[in-house]
């Protein structure tokens, strides 16, 4: 059987970000993804947004990995031609009743460690994004827009040039613990690794479970994503990155105004739990719905303004809960305790995007705890 140092499971942008970091320090380092090209799953499927930090819990390591991966992957695009932009991002409250909300998140970003945020006023928001209605906003310059694919694409070409072996069409499909290693079976062969990285995104406990590892408790709940887009004649009507406030369950930032690095606008995500991991397109909402949703920010907005677009799907750590119930959970990056050569990485949601180049930088700290 073919010996490896890593084996990381997941083509994804963290599984490339991970290959990258790695193969900077060791040789022998191997991706397998199931599918046959890589990040065609939530990597590509989703708003392309270098986030800020100011969303998540203090001290969380979403809040941790996403205000350093901000800086670092502004400075990864700049240095290998990945296409984005340093856009700037405003959260809206649409009413008085909200400003008090607005303001306690602008103070979780404050505490993450976000700079030069700032409250601004109607006449601002006007300024700013003339078609946009609002009472106040949250003005974060740190916010910008990448091409996501590209980004992929871009950690999967630095870590092949350092030597990495990329394997697409390997779905794996048994894992066998040995004393000091673990046998990997998947569609495209097999492979022995002194030290194995879960990086399967939705598929993070069904790896977990192949493995026999009491991890596999932390259930994944997929909840689909869904984008229209506004009609090429109507592409002008938003300059940057417009939000509502998040979704007050957790499950969503909210259905957004996002100007792509191409010029397109996406509005959405939505927020829909499901019971099958690959439903990206049956019974998706009526463009009807996306209007209703954007209007508030957008008050021009038909929906003959609107063309359907892609869906993703989330990887949740959390359940569908009752209406109002707060439901927020953090990454999961952790050596097994069971089996200590393999690294977890289950729940990686967004900002899974922007953390990536930090997430890779702690999963070479546990890897070389490993290794070395």
């Amino acid at each position: 059987m073919e010996q490896a140092n890593i084996v990381i499971i997941g083509g994804g942008v963290v599984g490339c970000a991970i290959a990258r970091a790695l193969s900077a320090r060791w040789g022998d380092v191997f991706v397998l993804e199931a599918l046959p090209k890589i990040g065609m799953g939530a990597s590509s499927r989703n708003s392309g947004v270098i986030h800020s930090g100011l969303y998540y819990p203090p001290r969380s390591l979403k809040a941790r990995h996403c205000l350093r991966g901000n800086q670092l992957t502004y400075e990864f695009c700049a240095a290998h031609g990945v296409p984005h932009r340093r856009t700037g991002k405003l959260v809206i409250a649409s009413s008085p009743a909200e400003s008090e909300e607005l303001a306690a998140l602008m103070r979780t970003g404050e505490t993450n460690g976000v700079e030069n945020m700032q409250i601004i006023d109607r006449a601002a928001i006007r300024a700013r994004e003339p078609h946009v209605a609002g009472f106040q906003a949250i003005e974060i310059p740190s916010t910008g827009i990448v091409g996501s694919e590209e980004l992929v694409k871009a950690y999967a070409r630095i870590a092949t040039d350092q030597g990495a072996h990329i394997v697409v069409q390997a779905k794996v499909e048994r894992l066998e613990p040995t004393r000091d290693a673990i046998r990997v079976f998947s569609t495209a062969g097999e492979i022995e690794t002194r030290c194995l990285v879960n990086s399967a995104g939705l598929y993070a406990d069904e790896v977990a479970q192949l493995l026999g590892s009491a991890m596999a408790d932390h259930r994944i709940y997929p909840v689909r994503g869904e984008y229209c887009e506004l009609q090429r004649s109507r592409q002008d009507w938003i300059r940057g990155l417009v939000y509502p406030l998040p979704h007050p369950e957790g499950v969503s930032l909210g259905v957004h105004l996002t100007k792509t690095v191409w010029g397109n606008v996406l509005v959405g995500p939505t927020a829909r739990y499901l019971d099958d991991k690959n439903n990206y397109e049956r019974e998706r909402e009526p463009i009807a719905e996306f209007a209703r949703s954007a209007k508030l920010l957008l008050p021009e907005l038909e929906p003959s303004d609107l063309l359907p677009a892609y869906s993703g799907i989330r990887a949740k750590l959390t359940p569908p809960g009752k209406r109002g119930e707060k439901r927020v959970a953090d990454f999961i990056i952790a050596r097994d305790p069971q089996f200590p050569c393999v690294v977890q990485l289950i729940g990686i949601e967004s900002p899974g995007l922007t953390s990536a180049p930090s997430i890779a930088d702690d999963v070479r700290d546990l890897a070389a705890e490993i290794l070395d």
